[in-house]
């Protein structure tokens, strides 16, 4: 059908294209530095994306215009058509040259998180590298490594407050010209949330809240006693409590991608496979280093169809976890080459976090490539499900924070940081003591990208965190079943709505205070046999 033809064709064409600026912000990130990779970057956002955009328009005007739109195969094509004129409401001319000024706006958190640096003995360490020490065994070295990096941060608060009205700003007016009252409407209907609502959102707040906050009031009074110390301050949040030394599971870069290779071939033969190709091909860049940018990323790559891994690793427990992550979005990516239409391969984020967070718990099961120490082990699986406890309300009180934010239009700084503080004490459990240390903890939602980089993307790894471990809960009853469902529910890229995804996972698109409660039944259970 010449229609199809002309989608396909159509298809390549964002493929190169979108490849292109996958490069273009892969190595600006690497080396956030170089004017000469910034310029690059800048150039495709400032004078060839603004180019595009009237073109986008133009293709999905002409698509829905076409008198056999109706020929298609409805089921095949219904989320991909449901997204174009999703789109097609949501575009404005004049939102262009706003959308561009933001891009480039949003690209300044990761040059001025890249420049952070402190001096600790001797050495010049990034704030991932100085992190290590919160894991130290003397309490006298973690207070001071952490008021060195809190300090570190404060010195630039001033920026990111600065930084961030010129992002509401930019948010407001792009949202106030496509007919909304506020950027939060806009970008859950950009963000295509087709399946849920904002209601849920809130919804998923209150459970989160009734349902962890409890638990983890006794997981902060146990680590007081079994650190034992009169007052649990922010630096003992990190260290072992059976006053072990860190866990070590890697030494270098090198290394890490050699064990995760070996965990993903444990799992399953073809995940290894996937990962040795990413080394072969130099799709990794792991090692934290001055200049990179913060965090870590997996950036699919259609056009090559080989993914690239991005993270700033310092020998950690901590970096272990995000190898697997990334390498269950890495995973994802290969299983969808095969889907005829880029935009099949644009999965909603629920998707996307439900491949990665699936592996960090699958991959669990064999973890002993990384611990050949059997406490080791358990201990390195005990912390993971500490995180999971923990998350979770962390993920409530971010996505809630920008929920106020962009409810509440001209609020001042001031009344910004007033706001985090409350929310952030709703989820909190009020055991760890922050006096003295207020101002950190004021402005510690400046450590969190997403915040200034992709707002409002951070629910969906609480939304796909519920449904890994549905996954990981299925896979400890019957391995292959599951992993067979997770392969099943991945190969659907956008295929389906995001409900009909997780059903072919085996598992249920739900965040009910009933649904949640129920795993975290399972993870306490699961928590307490280590």
């Amino acid at each position: 059908m010449a229609l199809e033809c002309w989608l396909s064709d159509l298809s390549e064409l964002e493929t190169v294209i979108s490849e292109d600026a996958g490069w273009r912000y892969i190595r600006m990130t690497c080396d956030t530095a170089s004017k000469e990779l910034l310029d690059a970057y800048t150039c495709f956002v400032e004078e060839i994306s603004p180019n595009i955009e009237p073109y986008s328009d133009f293709f999905n005007k002409k698509l829905m215009d076409s008198p056999y739109l109706s020929q298609l195969d409805k089921e095949k094509y219904k989320i991909y058509i449901r997204r174009v004129k999703n789109d097609l409401e949501l575009f404005r001319e004049e939102n262009i040259p706003l959308m561009t000024k933001l891009s480039v706006e949003e690209q300044k958190y990761a040059s001025l998180s890249g420049a952070m640096t402190i001096q600790y003995k001797g050495k010049d360490l990034t704030l991932q590298q100085a992190s290590v020490y919160l894991q130290e065994e003397d309490r006298i070295v973690r207070e001071e490594v952490y008021r060195l990096i809190q300090t570190r941060r404060g010195q630039n608060t001033k920026e990111f407050d600065e930084l961030f009205n010129n992002l509401l700003a930019l948010r407001f007016q792009i949202a106030h010209n496509a007919g909304f009252t506020n950027f939060r409407d806009y970008k859950c209907k950009a963000m295509g949330r087709f399946d849920y609502s904002i209601m849920d959102c809130f919804d998923f707040h209150n459970a989160i809240q009734r349902e962890f906050i409890p638990l983890i009031r006794l997981a902060d009074e146990d680590r007081k006693k079994q650190i034992q110390v009169t007052d649990l301050r922010p630096w003992d949040m990190e260290v072992d409590t059976e006053h072990k030394k860190p866990l070590s599971p890697f030494s270098d870069g090198e290394d890490l991608i050699k064990k995760a290779i070996l965990c993903f071939h444990r799992v399953r033969p073809y995940y290894g496979e996937c990962l040795r190709e990413m080394k072969k091909m130099g799709r990794f860049d792991l090692e934290s280093r001055k200049g990179k940018a913060p965090g870590g990323y997996n950036y699919p790559l259609n056009e090559s169809g080989i993914p690239f891994v991005f993270m700033n690793s310092v020998g950690t427990h901590r970096d272990l976890v995000t190898m697997v992550h990334e390498g269950g979005h890495a995973i994802h990516a290969f299983l969808t080459n095969d889907l005829e239409l880029a935009a099949f391969k644009n999965y909603p984020s629920e998707v996307a976090e439900l491949a990665s967070m699936s592996m960090e718990l699958i991959s669990m099961e064999h973890w002993d490539v990384f611990f050949s120490n059997p406490d080791d082990l358990r201990r390195a699986r005990k912390e993971q499900l500490e995180k999971i406890i923990r998350i979770l309300p962390w993920i409530a009180v971010v996505d809630k924070f920008q929920h106020w934010v962009y409810e509440n239009v001209n609020h001042s700084i001031e009344q910004r940081d007033v706001a985090w503080i409350r929310i952030l004490k709703e989820f909190s459990s009020s055991v760890v003591d922050y006096s003295g240390l207020e101002s950190f903890r004021t402005h510690s939602w400046h450590n969190q990208l997403h915040i200034f980089e992709v707002p409002f993307y951070y629910i969906e790894y609480g939304i796909a965190q519920l449904g890994a471990l549905s996954i990981w809960r299925n896979y400890k009853n019957n391995p292959k079943k599951a992993l067979d469902a997770y392969e099943a529910a991945l190969k659907l890229g956008y295929t389906k709505s995001i409900p009909e995804i997780y059903a072919a996972a085996g598992i249920r698109f739900d965040f009910s205070k009933d649904y949640i409660h129920e795993l975290m039944v399972f993870v306490t259970e699961e928590y307490q046999r280590l």
